[in-house]
């Protein structure tokens, strides 16, 4: 039994469509006789969603009950029992019941996907887990509820449902996705346009990428090599030269004009000695090309149209630009140059843009070395040269007869070139050639082997030792020159690794990518093991071809140390990239050391700074401590005094002193046990129904009568909290904003349900914080402005913000229109769950308004 298919409708905001695109699949798929069933579907009371339930089969949902509220939970059982062929199973991100199978919807999910169930589910951009802080940025929420984003990337198919926002406000203000009374709020807070806009295009670029990715393994998988110009792609060649920050602007103003370019800059270095580069203009270009949004390459390639050819269609790019020659007239009797190269070789599917600049014409700053291994074509001429050369030699030099001497001279120049274009082999067939042609048609008796002055023997056997030593000498010039040129090349890529990784730009699978694209492999990765006979695992891949479970399977295998392995597929390099590879291979396990290492301080830092908190504790509580309990020894020792009568009236008064001494003192202490306890990440909330109605008049023990107006109507749904956690953080916030209020006003505390959030607002009249203090104020042992000593030690605000997202809601501060501070606690409603909701019965809907993060003074 094979594994079922999971096909997602990812929407941007709540309304969309998402379960009514869902559900109008299904009927499409009943239609066609395949068993479908509704696993679970939630309508949120919405006609319309409720109309596309009419004529499919619907598994009867588990109720369960929480806090005394009964919910509707997909019965997983059930839905396993009926085996169909097809579930619908709405809010992939939504959080089960206590007491379920799994913690999470998409958990259920993967067991109907594993009993070979196909899916159809749904779910908001908003829930995807990477993109928490960035919706949180936008819309001032934190989803509680999140999916992997592994988990959605996984799904056989994933479509977009998309709406303007401006047809979706429409659909908010018509009614179509929340309650008449719930249109306001939601269209002033959550539902803005820009929010709408900002979430839109992340889900936009969520897909977008996700397509890319699958057309790039598309066209691994099935060898494409044709440019398929989807977006634009611009590919930049830079040779290092002063000009290439023209060019790189140049490509940016091109990348820009086409939605989703991107610019790549890519620098080639071949083992000839391409260029002369300056390692720091190449560093200059690097940045800017990252500064403008670009990525920087560096690959190495013998022919270099070649390699930038390549390297532009594994990029599937659309387009290249490169600078206009900067050689001079006479030079171009050497060959093309590298841009009509690439222009004749590009194809019909890639541009060539040929940009000018200062530089175009006024030749290379450094010579061109030359002597990198031989081409064929080279090699031909150099054997041409010393077997034709020698033979068109002695037809010229037989019709003028210059002299022996001459003969001579000239037949060990044509024996230097041979050298100079083939090597070693064409020179010493030249010398060879030379002297035979030497004997027979110059040396007397003329047309004959046989040499009749001893002299003339002399002088052949001096020509051939000549001709054999400067060919040796001219060949292993050659060959130094290709050694030096080899290893600038490898300096300039082991440079330009070693700066990225010091700088720490470079993590372990962009360090792989590196290794696999410079040396043209198909994929990169470096396996370890703990000991001799464990399994090898893998620490970090980059690439697209087979996965390699040991170093064995792989082309190439580049040892670190006895239990660490570069492992490379692909082809076989040569030997002389040995040496740069185990240099790779060297500095990706220095990089995973270093991930690891960071992990550990990031450990350490976190102990640290507990240390930090317990130590400024005790230094901030040496006073607050001390003034409760001298009040209550004071008076527990003038009651135990014998010497005096007290009388009923003073003893009342000092049992008084020693319970307000006490409740201060418990007050303090309990604040530094949950200060503690927060920064040690030991609070676990037991979250369940909750009713603000009961917790919030309790928080009012530590304040004075009639220093607060509540308004928390009976009606409000229950929310999800821990009732001790909510009790304590309602009485820290009641408490700062009584103790801030003039007196005579009043601290107004009103709740208020919004969709499926409920708020709280403490409002007080006091002189309000500063924008700059706002956040500030959340922080443990911060009391902002004049506070006095005894006021407390700044903890009350940070204990009350950490247990509320310890509970999945938000505390935030706002300025009071008229003076004073607003502080809004929020949380989750239990009547509804937190997921997508329009016409296709999504939950995910708009929050309830949120002041902006600012701070306050604290107790």
């Amino acid at each position: 039994m094979g594994r079922g298919k999971l096909r997602i409708h990812l929407g941007a905001a709540p309304g969309v469509g998402k379960t009514y695109a869902m559900l109008a699949e299904a009927h499409r798929r009943a239609e066609r006789g395949t068993d479908c069933v509704v696993a679970f579907v939630e309508t949120h009371g919405r006609p319309r969603t409720e109309a596309l339930l009419t004529g499919l089969e619907r598994v009867p949902y588990r109720t369960p009950e929480r806090g005394g509220v009964t919910t509707a939970e997909m019965d997983l059982d059930a839905v396993l029992a009926r085996r169909p062929r097809v579930a619908l199973v709405d809010e992939l991100a939504h959080t089960n019941a206590p007491g379920s199978r799994n913690a999470k919807r998409w958990q259920d999910v993967e067991e109907l996907l594993a009993a070979g169930i196909d899916v159809l589910s749904t779910v908001g951009i908003q829930h995807l887990e990477s993109l928490g802080d960035t919706v949180e940025s936008i819309t001032g929420v934190r989803e509680r509820e999140t999916v992997p984003d592994e988990v959605v990337r996984r799904a056989d198919q994933v479509e977009l449902v998309d709406m303007t926002p401006e047809a979706l406000r429409r659909r908010m203000a018509h009614g179509n996705i929340h309650q008449p009374d719930q249109v306001d709020a939601a269209l002033s807070s959550y539902f803005r346009p820009g929010n709408l806009a900002a979430l839109r295009e992340l889900a936009l670029l969520w897909v977008a990428d996700r397509v890319d990715a699958h057309l790039q393994r598309y066209r691994s998988e099935h060898a494409v090599s044709a440019i398929w110009g989807s977006r634009e792609r611009i590919v930049v060649g830079l040779t290092g030269g002063p000009e290439g920050r023209t060019l790189i602007r140049r490509a940016a103003r091109l990348a820009e004009k086409g939605a989703g370019g991107q610019l790549l800059a890519v620098y080639i270095s071949r083992s000839d000695g391409l260029t002369s580069a300056s390692p720091g203009e190449l560093a200059a270009q690097r940045t800017l090309v990252e500064d403008l949004g670009g990525s920087f390459h560096h690959v190495v390639g013998d022919d270099i149209p070649a390699a930038l050819l390549d390297f532009a269609r594994g990029a599937n790019a659309t387009q290249i630009v490169l600078g206009s020659s900067r050689r001079r007239a006479w030079q171009y009797v050497l060959g093309p140059g590298v841009g009509a190269t690439v222009a004749r070789d590009c194809g019909p599917d890639l541009d060539v843009h040929i940009v000018t600049h200062e530089e175009a014409a006024k030749g290379r700053g450094l010579p061109v070395t030359r002597g990198a291994p031989l081409g064929r074509l080279r090699l031909a001429w150099g054997w041409a040269a010393g077997t034709a050369g020698p033979v068109l030699l002695a037809v010229l030099l037989n019709a003028f007869d210059p002299g022996l001497a001459i003969d001579m001279l000239m037949f060990l120049a044509v024996t230097v070139a041979a050298a100079l274009l083939g090597g070693l082999a064409p020179a010493l067939a030249s010398a060879a050639v030379g002297s035979l042609l030497l004997n027979f048609l110059f040396t007397p008796p003329l047309h004959t082997w046989t040499v009749a002055d001893p002299r003339n023997i002399v002088a052949i056997v001096v020509f051939v030792a000549v001709g054999a030593s400067v060919a040796s000498v001219v060949d292993l010039a050659a060959r130094r020159t290709q050694q030096a040129a080899r290893l600038r090349a490898e300096s300039e890529i082991l440079s330009f690794l070693a700066g990225n990784v010091l700088r720490g730009e470079t993590g372990l699978e962009d360090l792989l990518e590196r290794v696999r694209e410079t040396f043209g492999m198909e994929s990169a990765a470096l396996l370890e093991r703990a000991g001799d006979v464990e399994p090898w695992t893998c620490a970090g891949r980059a690439g697209r071809g087979r996965p390699v479970e040991r170093p064995e399977d792989a082309d190439v295998e580049v040892p670190v140390g006895d239990h660490m392995a570069l492992a490379l597929t692909g082809r076989v390099p040569p030997a002389e990239d040995r040496r740069v590879l185990a240099a790779f291979a060297a500095q990706a396990a220095v990089v995973l050391d270093r991930r690891r290492l960071r992990e550990q301080a990031d450990r350490a830092l976190a102990l640290a700074e507990g240390n930090r908190i317990r130590t400024a504790l005790l230094a901030a509580v040496s006073h607050d401590l001390r003034t409760p309990l001298a009040g209550i020894k004071a008076a527990v020792s003038s009651l135990r005094s014998e010497d005096v009568e007290w009388s009923d009236e003073d003893r009342a008064e000092l049992l008084e002193g020693i319970e307000d001494g006490a409740d201060r003192l418990d007050h303090l202490v309990g604040n530094l046990l949950d200060m503690s306890r927060l920064n040690t990440g030991t609070v676990t909330p037991l979250i369940r129904g909750t009713d603000l109605d009961e917790v919030v008049p309790r928080a009012l023990g530590g304040v004075p009568e009639d220093s607060v107006a509540l308004d928390v109507p009976e009606t409000l749904p229950m929310v999800d909290a821990d009732p001790g956690l909510l009790e304590r953080a309602m009485a820290n916030v009641i408490e700062n904003a009584v103790k801030y209020s003039p007196p005579g006003e009043r601290v107004l505390v009103a709740a208020s349900a919004l969709a499926d959030r409920v708020e709280v607002r403490v409002v007080d009249r006091g002189p309000g914080v500063p924008d700059e203090a706002k956040e500030r104020i959340f922080a443990p042992f911060q009391r902002h402005g004049d506070a006095p000593r005894g006021a407390g030690v700044g903890l009350g605000l940070a204990v009350a913000r950490g247990f509320t997202e310890a509970m999945g809601g938000t505390l935030n501060a706002d300025d009071t229109p008229g003076g004073g501070l607003t502080m809004t606690l929020t949380l989750h409603a239990v009547a509804t769950r937190p997921e997508d909701g329009p016409h296709d019965g999504a939950h995910d809907g708009p929050r309830a308004p949120v002041a902006a993060r600012n701070e306050r003074r604290v107790p």
